[in-house]
């Protein structure tokens, strides 16, 4: 995987650095975002570095944050996450629906594909088809939701390899480097699959994103269109489930 690299410039008291919203918002929660790399809390000073604030406006929302219980500021002056931010924490797990994230993804991308999407995940040495979505067209590949198949054999089962054993061979490698795989007649000899990986918070795989066509569709130059917008859905599932997709 590449290396992430991040630009930041100095923010202005009262401005929103073109982002969408309130400004004053926007910039508390680049403050909350600053504590997700710390683990023994951070001074003034480091969150200034990490958001690009100055320290005077870090301040204010800092007192802000400490009142309402997302921050705390401990006895040798660094400043931690708070108690509130647990019970958004709950919150989130007892609403979260993977499915609300997945579906709307595949559903854009089968229609712009006019073919079969599915969200593929690891249950040990084999991957289950966890959400599968169908195009209208007469001619598609189907997939039952909840079928296994082996680890070693498709696009998606390729991917997941490769992330998450770090599978050697010259065929990962290029999995790791290009962010997808492409497979012609090897699991079924009347299709093709490109896979990409989707990561969740932490970098952690969640799976694969797979895109199945007839074999008699498969040109370069329908490929050459479709990778990239496989990568695309992955990319922003990736980005809606707290991963970052850094290829």
């Amino acid at each position: 995987m590449g290396v992430l690299v991040k630009t930041r410039s100095r923010s202005n008291d009262d401005g929103s650095g073109g982002k969408v919203g309130v400004g004053a918002v926007n910039r508390a929660l680049q403050v909350l975002s600053a504590f997700e790399s710390s683990e023994n809390g951070l001074t003034l000073s480091m969150i200034s570095e990490e958001t690009g604030l100055y320290e005077s406006t870090i301040l204010r929302l800092l007192e802000s944050l400490i009142a309402a219980r997302y921050a705390k500021r401990l006895p040798n002056g660094r400043y931690v996450v708070g108690p509130k931010v647990l019970i958004l924490s709950e919150m989130y797990r007892r609403s979260f629906k993977l499915s609300d994230y997945v579906l709307p993804h595949l559903r854009a991308l089968v229609e712009t594909s006019g073919e079969s999407a599915g969200l593929y995940v690891r249950e040990g040495d084999a991957r289950v088809c966890l959400h599968q979505i169908q195009p209208r067209r007469s001619v598609r590949m189907h997939v039952v939701e909840g079928k296994a198949f082996p680890l070693d054999i498709g696009a998606a089962g390729h991917v997941i390899r490769a992330f998450e054993d770090q599978a050697e061979g010259e065929r990962f490698q290029h999995i790791r480097e290009s962010g997808y795989c492409v497979t012609k007649a090897e699991r079924d000899p009347e299709s093709a699959a490109i896979a990409c990986p989707v990561f969740q918070s932490e970098q952690h795989l969640l799976g694969a994103v797979s895109l199945v066509i007839p074999l008699y569709r498969c040109t370069d130059e329908l490929f050459n269109q479709l990778i990239p917008a496989v990568q695309e859905t992955a990319k922003r599932l990736s980005e809606d489930l707290g991963g970052v997709w850094e290829i």
